[in-house]
């Protein structure tokens, strides 16, 4: 039986530390669905459809993984797509207490409406600080992002965040 994990996020953009769990759940797991979707919460940035662009091309550059699929997500419930997909487990990144605090009530709402678990993994401690309103930051103020994110990604971030400084 193929073990499908689901990670949602909006990869608003995606960033090392992004990569570094979709690899490492891509070694636990038969197929990873890395899923981008909308969060309410939250102004975007990129389009969604830019986003599943970056990760793609990302996941080429930096990981090689060959059952890792990208796609967006953006009507109906989370455990929704995981049935349609027959995914059992949703892969959180959680570099802290805080982004446990966010997680932990969703992981019991999916539990309880889809019997999907949540399996909570942290980045890397080099990645553990990073986070994508902090490279939109950085990068908007025309910062150097590449310490923190993907080669595309910057590129992505040069051409598209420079400051217009004029007044």
């Amino acid at each position: 039986m193929t073990q499908i994990a689901v990670i949602p996020g909006s990869f608003d953009p995606v960033t090392h530390g992004h990569l570094d769990v979709i690899r490492r759940a891509a070694s636990v797991f038969d197929e990873v669905h890395v899923l981008v979707v909308h969060n309410p919460d939250k102004q975007a940035m990129i389009p969604i459809s830019r986003r599943v662009e970056l990760i793609e091309s990302a996941l080429v550059q930096a990981t090689g993984q060959r059952n890792v699929v990208v796609r967006s997500w953006n009507v109906g419930l989370l455990v929704d797509y995981c049935t349609d997909v027959g995914a059992r487990v949703i892969v959180k990144g959680v570099r802290n207490t805080a982004d446990f605090e966010y997680e932990q009530p969703m992981a019991i709402v999916n539990r309880h409406l889809g019997k999907i678990e949540t399996m909570f993994m942290m980045p890397s401690p080099q990645h553990a600080h990073v986070s994508s309103s902090l490279v939109r930051q950085v990068a908007s103020l025309g910062g150097d992002v590449s310490p923190y994110v993907p080669d595309v990604v910057r590129e992505f971030l040069q051409g598209d965040m420079r400051p217009d400084l004029s007044i």
